[in-house]
């Protein structure tokens, strides 16, 4: 009767024992879930804040001689038209961050940036007309001043690429990046992009500078 008893307490306790071991499991769990869970919407909203849009402006001004010859009789007489024009320019380089594309492996814990939207370059240009000379047989016309105004944006174009508006432009977006780098590493995730984990800012500079 007592060995009965002896063992009827030893199967208690292993139950007991194997109820403990199982509520700590499941609890264990639930507890991780909810990290990854929290840590997973944390990141999301960083990227959400990160998502906005990044511009960076700069003004331009250049002089443009336009000219322009109409030739009658085989070229024995001709008539030239021409203007002296002042080009005042704003620009902005931008980048959309809201239109970034991204991947979260919440298992692995890893952020991977799969696309980041290309700058976008705006030229508004206010052009002032000086000294313009024509004749009728070779007047101004609209077809003149739509050949001035494409003339002075490729103009300006070419400046904004030989200034350092579009590198202030890609700082300006590894600086917003870099934030995500730096709540990734907090929380102990790894943030990739193209194929490479980075580890600090300088591998982002290098990824998009290039």
């Amino acid at each position: 009767m007592n060995r009965l008893a002896e063992i009827r307490k030893w199967v208690i306790l292993i139950i007991i024992g194997f109820l403990l071991f199982w509520a700590y499991q499941y609890f264990s769990k639930k507890e991780d879930t909810s990290t990854v869970e929290y840590n997973t919407a944390l990141i999301q909203q960083q990227i959400k804040n990160v998502g906005k849009l990044v511009v960076t402006e700069g003004h331009f001004a250049e002089v443009l001689t336009y000219k322009d010859n109409k030739k009658y009789l085989g070229s024995l007489i001709s008539f030239e038209k021409k203007a002296l024009v002042v080009v005042n320019a704003d620009v902005t380089v931008g980048f959309d961050l809201s239109l970034i594309e991204y991947q979260i492996d919440s298992v692995n814990k890893v952020v991977t940036i799969l696309k980041i939207p290309k700058e976008e370059i705006k030229i508004s240009t206010d052009l002032k007309y000086y000294d313009t000379e024509s004749s009728r047989l070779n007047e101004f016309t609209g077809e003149d001043y739509n050949k001035i105004a494409k003339i002075a944006k490729a103009n300006i174009a070419k400046k904004v690429a030989n200034s350092s508006l579009q590198k202030n432009a890609k700082n300006r977006l590894i600086s917003e990046l870099s934030k995500l780098l730096i709540i990734t590493k907090t929380m102990g995730w790894k943030l990739q992009y193209d194929g490479e984990i980075l580890d600090q800012e300088t591998d982002l500079n290098r990824k998009i500078k290039g």
